[in-house]
């Protein structure tokens, strides 16, 4: 049976011309970037072409960009790397970050900083009133994720910079989600730091990167060869690099057409789900979301049971509390939106891709609805109406 794959959010396939630009560099062009030999230098002009990728399509100048191995090491060297060269003082985070950023600011609470973290409004929305009250005259930095990865709330991300610039504090966000997904210029916005990942727009695992915007001092957190100027030190993942630059520019010059398929894609989808099924509510904002997120709580029944019964479908999807290593526990993305713990256990999450067709939404339209009546027979909290 051939899977019905509406999990992007969590990761992607890699894009097979994307695999093909990096075949070579597995077995071929092996060289050791750092070596002046042949090898050595065919390594260092796919590490600056993939930079030159990436940074094109940030709007970003080259040196701005440093690879990591992933969103959640560009997320710790964003944090503790920016605020390591201060005396423990204030910063600030979304009530709903990914828990590369909630936990690298509660390891930093841990070293004696304050934190406090903002809060959101019903549609996952920070809100700016109380953000902007949170900056203290010892606020550093403030880090508010671009879209968020359970409910896809996009963020005011230009608004919360310019809050924490007016304040004396550097901004950053974990764009991880939002990167490949929509158009994002960072002098346009004026972040200071940005996250980003391959695996999440069609490039392999284990390689990212975090742009620094020029003049923002960020020290390193690992330490060793002084690779990628002294700020990530280790031999360069060239693979991977080039990957993510192939990825990347494959994803910006699609955004034209595949970001409005994706919207009027998810659009059907949570109007059908809402429609077909009683007592389901739409989770996230209406309209300021990532193209392809559908996230929505269902009564009376438990999300894990629903992707369950959808996995023998054929049909591959998470439930909120997907991102925690598996955790059980109910999203504290929702929970922080004001909705109960029972309805966080409810929640269900569809991440369309570039695969994903009409044919398999309406196919998703005809089961689910069946699997939800079965499943709340079983319920002990449901009464049929």
């Amino acid at each position: 049976m051939k899977t019905i794959y509406f999990d992007h959010a969590a990761t992607t396939a890699v894009d097979p011309r994307v695999f093909a630009e990096m075949e070579p560099y597995f077995v071929e062009r092996y060289g050791n970037p750092s070596e002046i030999h042949r090898l050595g230098r065919e390594g260092r002009e796919a590490v600056d072409k993939g930079r030159a990728q990436v940074a094109a399509a940030l709007g970003a100048a080259d040196k701005e960009i440093v690879f990591t191995s992933g969103g959640t090491e560009a997320d710790n060297l964003a944090l503790s790397g920016y605020l390591q060269r201060f005396e423990p003082g204030h910063l600030i985070v979304s009530a709903i970050e990914h828990p590369a950023v909630m936990e690298t600011a509660r390891f930093l609470m841990r070293q004696g900083w304050e934190a406090s973290f903002a809060s959101v409004d019903h549609d996952g929305v920070v809100d700016l009133d109380a953000y902007e009250a949170a900056f203290r005259p010892d606020t550093r930095l403030a880090s508010v994720m671009f879209a968020n990865n359970v409910v896809g709330t996009v963020q005011p991300i230009k608004e919360l910079a310019r809050i924490a610039h007016a304040h004396g504090a550097a901004f950053h966000t974990d764009a991880v989600q939002a990167v490949g997904a929509m158009p994002i210029d960072v002098a346009e916005l004026g972040v200071d730091l940005l996250s980003l990942s391959g695996h999440k727009l069609y490039g392999p695992k284990g390689i990212g990167a975090l742009f620094i915007k020029r003049g923002t001092r960020v020290g390193p957190i690992l330490h060793g060869g002084g690779h990628e100027r002294r700020l990530r030190s280790g031999t360069e993942n060239v693979p991977g690099i080039v990957g993510l630059g192939a990825a990347l520019s494959i994803a910006v010059a699609d955004l034209p057409t595949e970001g409005p398929r994706l919207v009027a894609l998810r659009d059907r989808l949570t109007a059908g789900l809402i429609a077909a099924i009683d007592d389901t509510i739409a989770l996230g904002h209406p309209t300021e979301r990532l193209p392809g997120n559908v996230c929505v709580s269902v009564a009376y029944i438990e999300g894990e049971s629903m992707v369950l019964q959808l996995d023998g479908k054929g049909i591959a999807v998470s439930s909120g509390s997907a991102c925690a290593s598996g955790s059980l526990e109910p999203s504290h993305v929702i929970l922080g939106m004001g909705y109960r713990a029972e309805e966080a256990h409810g929640s269900v999450r569809l991440t369309l891709g570039r695969e994903n067709t009409q044919d398999e939404a309406d196919y998703f339209l005809e089961v689910f609805p069946p699997i939800v009546a079965r499943l709340r027979e079983m319920s002990p909290l449901y009464v049929k109406r």
